[in-house]
C-alpha cells in the first residue's frame, strides 16, 4: 500500500468566525431600558474587541450580513485558541447576547504550507527571499483587512473514487496549489483574504475569508477560480456568506434599522477604517514578527520617531515623507530584471488605484552610478498604514524580492536604509547625477557607511531615490551635520524642483 505525503504546517493565529440571528421579536418588545443596557453592552463588548483589550495582540470585526442565515459575524483572530474560546463566551455574558442567537460558528487557524516553501520548515534554514518570509508571516498572523465587504465560505477537497485529492502525489498537488495561487494573485489590490486550516476543528478542511470594496471583485474571482482544476475536480464547498463592516458604535443603528457603516465616528476603536496597530511602535508584537507598513509616529517601519525628525529640524534638514506628512511608503528591493519587474509592478498598480488611498506606485532603476550591488526598488505610497500593509503583502510577492526597508536591520547590527526622494529640474538633470557621484565619493570615507545607490524613476527620469545603509543611526546624523551635506544642500536649491523628501526606513 503506498501513502501519499502530506503537506507539512505551520500553525500561527486562530480564528473564530461568530454568526449571530436577532431575535427581532424579542427585539421589539423589550422596554427601553432592557434594548439600552443590551445596546450598551454589546458595544462595549465588541469595541473592547477591536481593540484587543483582551490579549497580546491579534484582531475582530463586525459584519452586518445579507440573506436570511445570519444577521450578524463577529470575527475574532487570536493567538490562541483559548483566547477566542473567551471572547465567545464573554460575549454570551453581555445583555445584548439575550437576542442574538448562535445560529452557525466556524473554528480555524492560520497555516502555511509546504506547497509555498520547504525552507520554512527547515529546523537550521532560513527563508532567504525576504518577500517570501515577509508573506509567511502575514498568512500566519493575519490582521482583517481594511474593506468595506466580506464573503466567508469553508471547504474541503474532493475525496471520489476518480476524484480523490489525497491520492495525487505531493507534485501534482502543489503545481494545482500554484496555479490556483496565480489565480488569486491577478486580483492583487481588489480581494484581500484570510484562508485557515480547520481539519478536526471544524465540519470541513479550510475556512476562505475574502475582503474587498467592491463585492463584484469577489464574485468575479470566486468564478475565475471555478475553472481552474483544483477547484472544478476537487473542491467541495459549505454555506457562502456575505456581509459589510461596521463599527461596533453603529450597532444601535443597526438595530433601529439605519444605515451602516454610518458617518466617520469619534470611536477610535471602533471604525472599521481606523489606523493604528496592537503591538510597539513598530509594528512588531511579542511574538517577534512584524505587520509592515508604518510606525505609531507616522513614519515608515522603524523610523525611529519624532526624537529623529526633531534632531534634523534642528539642524535644517527637513525631515518628511515623500508626498506629504501623512502618507504611508512601502518599499521592497528586487534583484530581478527591470523589464519583468515593471510588467508584474504595473498589473498591480492597476489594481492599486482603484482605491482611492493609492497615491503612488512605481519601479526605481539603479542607476550607472550606483554601487555594483545595487538592487532595483518598489516605492509605494498609500495615505492609511492599513492600505499599505495590505499592498506590502501583494508586493512581497514580485519577482526576486531580496529584502524589504525596514527590515534590514533586523538582527540590530545596522540602522538600515535611509530614503531621499528628490525632484530634479530637467535642465539640470545631469548637474545632480554628476554631485551624486561626488558625494557617493565622500560618504565612502566616512565611518559606519556601508553602501549608497542613486535609483531612477524608469517613468520619470527627474524623480529620484537615493538609498544609504548605515552602521548606525549616529554615523548617519553625522553626515548631515557636516560641510559637505550643507554645501550639497546649498547646491540642490538651484537645482531641485521642490524640497528633498527624507524617508527613514531602518
Amino acid at each position: 500500500m503506498e501513502r501519499r505525503t502530506p503537506p507539512r504546517t505551520k500553525e500561527g493565529w486562530y480564528i473564530l468566525h461568530d454568526f449571530r440571528t436577532i431575535d427581532w421579536d424579542a427585539w421589539r418588545d423589550a422596554p427601553d431600558h432592557v434594548r439600552e443596557r443590551a445596546l450598551e453592552e454589546g458595544v462595549a463588548f465588541l469595541t473592547d474587541c477591536e481593540r484587543v483589550a483582551d490579549a497580546a495582540d491579534g484582531d475582530s470585526g463586525t459584519f452586518a450580513m445579507l440573506g436570511h442565515e445570519t444577521d450578524l459575524l463577529i470575527m475574532h483572530i487570536r493567538p490562541t485558541m483559548a483566547d477566542v474560546e473567551q471572547l465567545e463566551r464573554r460575549f454570551n455574558q453581555t445583555a445584548f447576547a439575550e437576542f442574538a442567537e448562535q445560529t452557525d460558528s466556524y473554528v480555524s487557524v492560520a497555516e502555511v504550507s509546504d506547497y509555498v516553501s520547504d525552507a520554512y520548515f527547515e529546523d537550521d534554514e532560513e527563508v532567504e527571499n525576504a518577500g517570501l518570509s515577509r508573506y509567511l508571516e502575514q498568512k500566519l498572523y493575519p490582521q482583517i483587512p481594511d474593506a468595506e465587504y466580506v464573503n466567508f465560505y469553508p471547504m474541503e477537497k474532493r475525496r471520489q473514487p476518480e476524484q480523490n485529492w489525497y491520492d495525487l502525489p505531493f507534485e501534482q498537488r502543489s503545481e494545482h496549489m500554484s496555479s490556483h495561487g496565480d489565480i488569486g494573485r491577478s486580483y492583487g489590490g481588489k480581494v484581500s483574504q484570510i484562508t485557515a486550516g480547520s481539519i478536526g476543528f471544524d465540519d470541513y478542511e479550510w475556512s476562505v475569508s475574502l475582503f474587498a470594496d467592491d463585492p463584484a471583485n469577489i464574485k468575479n474571482l470566486l468564478a475565475e477560480m471555478r475553472f481552474d482544476p483544483s477547484t472544478s475536480k476537487y473542491a467541495e464547498f459549505g454555506r457562502f456568506y456575505v456581509g459589510r463592516r461596521f463599527a461596533p458604535s453603529d450597532l444601535h443603528a443597526y438595530m433601529a434599522g439605519e444605515a451602516v457603516p454610518a458617518e466617520e465616528t469619534d470611536d477610535d476603536g471602533g471604525h472599521p477604517h481606523a489606523e493604528g496597530h496592537h503591538g510597539d511602535a513598530n509594528g512588531a508584537d511579542g511574538h517577534g514578527h512584524e505587520h509592515g507598513g508604518t510606525d505609531d509616529s507616522g513614519g515608515p517601519p522603524g523610523a525611529g520617531g519624532d526624537d529623529v525628525r526633531d534632531e534634523l529640524e534642528d539642524i535644517g534638514v527637513y525631515a518628511g515623507q515623500p508626498h506629504g506628512e501623512d502618507v504611508h511608503a512601502v518599499v521592497l528591493y528586487s534583484a530581478a530584471d527591470s523589464d519583468e519587474l515593471f510588467d508584474e509592478v504595473d498589473g498591480l498598480r492597476t489594481n492599486f488605484d482603484h482605491y482611492d488611498t493609492h497615491l503612488k506606485t512605481a519601479v526605481y532603476e539603479a542607476s550607472e552610478v550606483g554601487g555594483e550591488d545595487a538592487e532595483n526598488a518598489i516605492v509605494s505610497l498609500w495615505e492609511t498604514k492599513r492600505a499599505a500593509d495590505t499592498a506590502a503583502g501583494f508586493l512581497s510577492e514580485l519577482p526576486e524580492i531580496v529584502r524589504q526597508a525596514g527590515d534590514d536591520g533586523g538582527d540590530g547590527d545596522s540602522w538600515g536604509t535611509m530614503g531621499m526622494f528628490y525632484t530634479v529640474e530637467p535642465d539640470h538633470r545631469e548637474d545632480f547625477v554628476n554631485t551624486f557621484g561626488d558625494v557617493a565619493g565622500l560618504l565612502a570615507d566616512m565611518d559606519g557607511h556601508r553602501k549608497t545607490d542613486l535609483l531612477i524613476n524608469r517613468e520619470d527620469e527627474n524623480d529620484m531615490f537615493i538609498a544609504s545603509r548605515w552602521d548606525a543611526r549616529e554615523d548617519a546624523m553625522e553626515f548631515f551635520r557636516s560641510d559637505a551635506f550643507s554645501e550639497t544642500v546649498e547646491f540642490g536649491r538651484d537645482i531641485l524642483a521642490d524640497r528633498p523628501r527624507h524617508v527613514f526606513l531602518a
